[in-house]
């Protein structure tokens, strides 16, 4: 293939470049649309118009190795936020370097692919500026077969990196040519290394995911050694404390013989609250007033009001009770039917209850899905919500009995592998490209 770099064609962004070959061009133009037509093809995006786009230049192919590229900070320089929406077609390459190096790595027979969080391309004139940068790009190398996928929006998180719905769906294209991706001889390459001045390391987390090696810009593109010092930002599961699955254990979970009383859920979403009840309450016989279920808080009351007046009286009430006001309604009743009422609490962390909606929302393996419905993401709100007004459950409330229950996997090998990834952080959007 003809070296990029020997194309006619190029984009104002590569009309200066520093003499300093470590450097990047710092006297970037704003790009005009290319006077020709690209080769630049748009696909029909994943998982609708805000999911993940999907683009293909100069006919790329499928091999069995594949050369995967973070875009912002990596093959281009990244420019602050309010640059880019000032002035959405101006770019420059990271390095003089890159087009080269690019030529060099199809050369080698690799398949490129380039990826890209875009959760801040949340309008269509956003987004159509965004494809023209693109196709300026493309303008710039159009010898250069690649492919490339972006997340835009807010909503999809099964795309953005560290999620790894991306290499997912390019497994199938390359599937659907009869070629299997050798992940041993293939690599990612991205900024994002969690290396101190690092925005995150979400590109270094998602070579992890998919067990693909990994090098940052500086040592793909510059010959440089690997930085030894980087952090992994966000919840790594090898930390979780081991422990009994609740306590104290002086007394047990369900009475025997079950008794007349309210059990009071707390917690997150996403701490497995309703499969702790059905492993352990409703072989007891309990009744079990979800929210989500019956619509609103009066209709869980009524619920709980109606079991113990005229049902069997056991109630598990499987909602996040964050606040003593929402506890007290059912201490209330709980006095007045003169039966006890004991507080679970389920103790895991935002970082972990959002860590298992991830998982839930955007990495269930096949064994899961077959027997689970699937689930949507629990918007982000939910757990900013309860760490806003979280109140811890306190005996003096009313309670008989406050538990505190601890998160325990329970899965097999292959499903803990798939719970065990890194995703995307709950407090990453600003920092996501």
């Amino acid at each position: 293939m003809p070296s990029p770099s020997a194309s006619k064609k190029r984009t104002a962004s590569e009309s200066k470049l520093d003499s300093d070959c470590s450097s990047p061009n710092k006297v970037a133009k704003e790009g005009s649309k290319p006077e020709t037509e690209t080769t630049l093809t748009w696909l029909k995006p994943i998982a609708g118009s805000w999911g993940c786009l999907h683009g293909v230049n100069n006919n790329p192919q499928s091999y069995t190795k594949v050369a995967v590229f973070d875009l912002d900070g990596t093959l281009i320089e990244f420019l602050p936020f309010k640059e880019q929406k000032a002035y959405p077609l101006r770019w420059y390459w990271w390095n003089r370097v890159v087009l080269d190096k690019l030529a060099q790595t199809v050369n080698e027979g690799y398949a490129v692919v380039l990826v890209s969080n875009q959760s801040w391309l949340t309008n269509d004139v956003m987004l159509r500026n965004w494809k023209d940068k693109i196709a300026l790009i493309a303008a710039a190398v159009p010898d250069l077969p690649f492919r490339i996928f972006a997340a835009c929006g807010t909503g999809n998180f099964k795309y953005r990196k560290p999620n790894v719905g991306f290499w997912e769906e390019l497994e199938k294209v390359f599937a659907q040519d009869g070629v299997i991706i050798d992940k041993t001889r293939s690599f990612f390459a991205g900024d994002a290394a969690g290396r101190e001045k690092d925005f995150s390391s979400s590109d270094r987390k998602f070579a992890l995911n998919v067990g693909l090696p990994f090098q940052t810009p500086e040592e793909y593109f510059l010959g440089k050694k690997p930085n030894p010092n980087f952090k992994l930002s966000g919840l790594d599961i090898s930390t979780l404390p081991q422990g009994p699955l609740f306590t104290p254990s002086s007394s047990p979970l369900v009475p025997n013989p079950p008794r007349k009383e309210i059990v009071l859920f707390v917690g997150y979403p996403s701490l497995g609250k309703t499969t702790f009840f059905r492993q352990h309450f409703a072989p007891a016989g309990y009744q079990h007033v979800n929210q989500d279920t019956l619509g609103s808080r009066d209709r869980c009351i009524k619920r709980v009001r109606e079991e113990l007046s005229e049902g069997s009286g056991l109630c598990v009430v499987d909602n996040t009770n964050r606040d003593v006001s929402t506890r007290r309604f059912y201490i209330d009743l709980a006095k007045k039917f003169k039966v006890p009422i004991r507080c679970f609490w389920f103790t895991g962390s935002i970082q972990l209850a959002w860590h298992n909606n991830m998982y839930r929302a955007c990495a269930l393996p096949s064994s899961v899905a077959e027997r689970e419905s699937p689930r949507e993401v629990v918007p982000k709100v939910a757990y900013t919500g309860y760490k806003k007004q979280f109140e811890e459950p306190q005996r003096d409330e009313g309670f008989t009995e406050i538990k505190k229950i601890n998160w325990i996997f329970d899965g097999t090998e292959e499903e803990r592998k798939a719970w065990a990834k890194w995703f995307v952080l709950i407090d990453s959007d600003k920092a996501e490209r």
